[in-house]
């Protein structure tokens, strides 16, 4: 039988359901994929002009070459039409069963306090105890059955979800999580095999890590769309692999994150005690810049807790680590945090102060947002929105209003592009700033701009 695909490609369906034409897939090997797909007559100048390669390139993964980035193992798959499941890519009908069992699922028993403090006592006990791998973590972490595990991994399949893990990643920081956190999810349930294959103990070692850091991913995507259950569940199982991987500075990561979850929550007192846990493990790690970073998300907290005090002191520190750190040292996940990241942090801790102490910590914030705002690229349009929303809140405040809707009202033009609750919930206070000057048109407009984004109530 010689049944073409639906696409009129000149593959038989049926092959991709051969068993060495899974597993190799499964495997994401290419080089087998090609060798396999001629075997079945498909030629090199077919593959070539399937998958947007030159034969010459196809040659060179026929000889061995690996794949491993992300979006070319995509247009692999789609111009192929191989089932995208095949390869952990994407949905299919099996993954969209595990996505579904890492969806978000309230439990109205309980509180969010109860629940952010179940959380604290796990990072706790993973931070500064033994490592609970395995463990009962409480109701806020699900156990989604796993597919059975591949016999053996190496090296290589390690550095395959790596990959995907940066690619993925560098789609949230530009788009926002609604943008990839499907195929973040269906990542993870391809990954989660690995851990039931056999291995050596130094690619098992590095397995940990790789998916922790995707959880970790997972729980930064769930939380910029909303999912705050989806979030702390792939925390805490991102922590514990972390612990296993015994790497510090990825906990402190991961920990910093969750504190950010809890500041969003506007629960500053309990995202203070989580970034003293992963001050704990930056400080473990030997990493000045991230205790600096986690430092800077410190001075955050208390700012939103109305101590100014300890948020400049803090604010001052994580300067001082900055300035002693070594970039090309640093662990992986904290090299993002350069000076214009510094600029944006001190002109949030200013503008939260601004809001909860004292207005004149607005004329301090304007130029360090300013600095960020004119420094950010459009791989950073999420960040860029954000600080331009504390610009415009600056601006207000000092009663620059027509300056300070015209920012409002750029924040909301980027914001629109982005898949991302969190730049609407954030724009909260902005609202409230613009509501308090409804008699100035350009404020009012501002209030309703804004409310009709956010899909908040005017008091129009």
């Amino acid at each position: 039988m010689n049944t073409m695909s639906s696409q009129g490609s000149p593959i038989p369906t049926e092959v991709w359901d051969h068993q060495e034409m899974r597993d190799a897939l499964a495997r994401r090997e290419i080089s087998s994929v090609y060798r396999l797909l001629r075997r079945h007559g498909v030629s090199q100048r077919q593959i070539a002009a399937l998958t947007g390669q030159s034969q010459s390139e196809v040659s060179e993964i026929l000889k061995g070459r690996q794949v491993m980035a992300y979006d070319v193992l995509t247009r692999i798959a789609v111009g192929l039409g191989v089932p995208r499941g095949y390869m952990g890519l994407a949905y299919d009908e099996t993954t969209a069963v595990r996505v579904a069992a890492a969806a978000d699922s309230p439990h109205p028993e309980e509180e969010e306090s109860v629940k952010r403090r179940k959380f604290l006592a796990h990072a706790a006990a993973v931070t500064v105890g033994a490592a609970v791998f395995g463990a009962d973590s409480g109701s806020w972490v699900s156990h989604p059955t796993q597919t059975p595990a591949p016999g053996r991994i190496g090296m290589t399949d390690v550095r395959q979800v790596e990959a995907a893990t940066r690619a993925l990643r560098a789609l949230d920081y530009q788009y926002g999580g609604g943008s990839c956190r499907d195929a973040v999810v269906a990542q993870l349930s391809w990954g989660q095999q690995m851990l039931g294959a056999s291995s050596t103990d130094i690619v098992r070692q590095r397995l940990f890590v790789a998916l922790a850091d995707l959880h970790n991913l997972a729980g930064w995507t769930s939380f910029d769309t909303g999912l705050m259950d989806s979030a702390r569940n792939h925390f805490g199982q991102a922590l514990d692999l972390a612990k296993q991987g015994d790497n510090e500075a990825l906990m402190a990561n991961i920990l910093y994150r969750m504190g950010r979850v809890y500041l969003h929550q506007n629960a500053p007192d309990d995202a203070l005690k989580v970034f003293q846990l992963g001050q704990l493990a930056a400080q473990n790690s030997g990493s000045e810049l991230a205790v600096g970073i986690l430092c800077a998300n410190e001075a955050w907290a208390y700012a939103k807790m109305g101590s100014d005090e300890q948020a400049l002191k803090l604010l001052g520190r994580a300067r001082d680590e900055f300035s002693r750190s070594n970039v090309a040292e640093a662990p992986a996940w904290a090299r993002f945090f350069n000076e214009i990241d510094l600029s944006s942090m001190i002109g949030t801790v200013h503008t939260e102060l601004a809001q909860s102490v004292d207005p004149k910590y607005a004329r301090t914030a304007i130029p360090y947002l300013s600095k960020a705002i004119n420094s950010f690229g459009d791989d950073m349009a999420r960040s860029k929105s954000f600080n331009l929303t504390s610009m415009s809140i600056n601006h207000l405040i000092q009663g620059d209003i027509d300056h300070g809707a015209k920012v409002g009202g750029q924040a909301v033009d980027l914001s629109e592009g982005l898949k991302s609750v969190r730049t609407k919930q954030r724009m909260e206070p902005l609202q409230k700033e613009a509501e308090k000057r409804r008699n100035n048109p350009e404020a009012r407009e501002l209030a309703d701009r804004v409310a009709r984004f956010t899909g908040a109530d005017s008091a129009a």
